[in-house]
């Protein structure tokens, strides 16, 4: 792996660590540098895991898409995407029904590049610039695509976004804004780390982010009772707000000790 500046990072720092960067060295990827890597160390030194939850994140968001493309949804918004990787929204919606249209949303310009260059590969798919904190601008893009029809159901799919957002800046407001905008039987689909089983990495892990994100002394850690209000106004899937293995895994084994990959994942229905 070298630091050579890649399609679309030619403009980017690559000597400040990335969030986008980060994830994508956890998942195995090549976008990422010297800086990512060493953030991503310092992350593995205090929990091991993290690797496995990134991976369990991934294979949620996969096994959701699926699920919502089952159940009659054609039209898909993957907030906060994060950089391109194997198996994207896209594919996933299209290898159950072929005429899903999906829109990307994302802030960091290092997946906006990425994404342009690589995820549009048809007129049903888009990328557009947009923050879950700003839904209302982000929501009017989509539907000026011409992708995205509002009174139609669609799906919200927040995977790895929610628990970068500190308290102060209210995500529940966001989310919230967004349930009273889309139409009866449009779904939510989240994941969100928590540490109910593991307080004792929160902090440093934390200490970590806030330096990357340049938000000294705000917190996002949350505990799976702070996470359920993310769903208010939505009737959950069965099996409900669970440890992210444990959502309708492929494999009943895939769900052994669930607790390890300590991420939330749910799924819900606006009646």
């Amino acid at each position: 792996m070298t630091d050579v500046p890649r399609r679309g990072l030619a403009d980017v720092d690559t000597s400040v660590p990335n969030v986008a960067r980060m994830n994508d060295y956890l998942l195995g990827g090549k976008d990422n540098f010297a800086a990512d890597r060493e953030a991503v160390g310092n992350l593995l030194a205090i929990a091991p895991e993290i690797r496995e939850i990134a991976l369990e994140n991934r294979l949620f968001l996969r096994r959701a898409v699926r699920f919502l493309a089952e159940q009659g949804i054609r039209q898909f918004i993957d907030i906060g995407s994060g950089l391109p990787t194997q198996r994207n929204s896209h594919e996933i919606a299209r290898s159950v029904t072929s005429d899903a249209r999906v829109v990307y949303v994302e802030k960091d310009p290092v997946v906006l590049s990425h994404a342009r260059a690589i995820l549009i590969d048809s007129s049903r798919t888009a990328v557009v610039e947009g923050d879950i904190l700003h839904p209302e601008a982000f929501l009017t893009e989509c539907g000026l695509h011409g992708l995205i029809d509002l009174a139609e159901p669609l799906a919200l799919v927040v995977c790895g976004a929610l628990h970068f957002i500190p308290h102060s800046d209210d995500p529940f407001t966001s989310v919230a804004w967004l349930r009273d905008a889309v139409p009866s039987g449009s779904h939510l689909a989240i994941t969100h780390v928590v540490f109910d089983t593991r307080p004792d990495v929160a902090e440093p892990i934390e200490e970590i982010y806030r330096a990357i994100l340049d938000r000294p002394g705000e917190t996002a850690a949350r505990t799976r009772d702070q996470v359920l209000p993310f769903f208010d106004g939505f009737e959950l899937v069965d099996p409900g707000l669970v440890w992210v293995r444990e959502w309708r895994p492929e494999n009943p084994l895939a769900a052994r000790s669930p607790e390890k990959a300590w991420m939330l994942g749910g799924v819900g229905r606006k009646p």
